[in-house]
């Protein structure tokens, strides 16, 4: 038996764990290679999509996978809240140090255009528009 220090991934971070294994299972596993994957948060407003908004989170999960984020989760803003969707964004991205956000399209921000504050932040993917 033989100690081993295990990394696992999860969305938003790794976590290492101490294991004990045998040596031949600690032999085996010795070329593989754990790799870093960005993460990306998703973004989209309600009165937006509509009623294509199960239809906006899945385009959106879909293209941050295909462009090899760890998709950690969707900030999905309603009008009716009344909180600030852009500093709950913002705030989520820098607690899970998230690397890009991707949404649906630049129409989800006020006035349809990507907010400068969060472009300097972060990189902002539209699925759809310019």
């Amino acid at each position: 038996m033989v100690w081993r220090t295990q990394l696992v991934a999860f969305p938003g971070g790794v976590l290492e764990t101490r294991v004990y294994e045998d040596e031949a299972d600690a032999e085996r596993d010795e070329g593989v290679e754990m790799r870093y994957r960005p993460t990306a948060l998703g973004y989209l407003r309600t009165d937006v999509s509509g009623i294509a908004q199960l239809w906006d989170e899945s385009r959106i999960r879909e293209l941050a996978e295909r462009l090899g984020y760890d998709f950690a989760g969707m900030v999905v803003y309603d009008p009716g809240s009344g909180r600030a969707p852009l500093a709950r964004l913002k705030a989520q991205a820098k607690r899970l140090d998230a690397e890009a956000v991707v949404v649906a399209g630049p129409e989800h921000f006020d006035g349809g255009r990507i907010p400068e504050s969060l472009v300097r932040q972060v990189e902002v993917i539209t699925v759809s528009g310019r």
